[in-house]
C-alpha cells in the first residue's frame, strides 16, 4: 500500500495555478470555465488527502453558489471518504470529482495533466 503524505512542491505549483484560475473565473462569473479549473485541480490533487478534500470542499461551496442540490448532495459523501481513499492510495484515477460522474469511475486524464502528473505518480 502506498501512502501519499504530502503533494510534491513542483506539482503543488500546477495545483495552485488551477485554483487561482478557478477563483479568477468565478469572480468574473464564468461559471463553466471556473468549474473546469476545479475539475483539473481535483485530478491533480486527488492522490493527496488534504488537496483532494480541499477541492471537494470548494466543489460543495460552488454547488451552494449555483444552488445545485445535486452537486451539494453529491459532494457530501466525497468529502467524507475522498481524503481517506487518497491517503491509502485507492482513488479512481482521472475522476473529475463532480456529482455528474460516478465517484469511483476512473476517467481519462487530459494529456497536459497526464504529462505533469507522470513526473510525480504513476498514471
Amino acid at each position: 500500500m502506498k501512502v501519499f503524505w504530502s503533494m510534491p512542491e513542483g506539482l503543488r505549483l500546477h495545483y495552485r495555478t488551477e485554483l487561482a484560475q478557478y477563483y479568477a473565473e468565478l469572480s468574473n462569473e464564468n461559471l463553466q470555465v471556473a468549474w473546469r479549473h476545479l475539475e483539473r485541480a481535483h485530478i491533480l490533487g486527488q492522490p493527496w488527502a488534504v488537496e483532494h478534500t480541499a477541492v471537494h470542499w470548494m466543489m460543495l461551496k460552488f454547488g451552494f453558489k449555483i444552488k445545485n442540490w445535486r452537486e451539494i448532495l453529491g459532494q457530501l459523501p466525497r468529502l467524507l471518504v475522498g481524503g481517506i481513499k487518497s491517503f491509502v492510495g485507492k482513488i479512481p484515477v482521472g475522476n473529475t470529482g463532480g456529482s455528474n460522474v460516478p465517484p469511483l469511475q476512473p476517467m481519462e486524464i487530459p494529456d497536459d495533466l497526464k504529462a505533469i502528473l507522470s513526473q510525480y505518480v504513476r498514471v
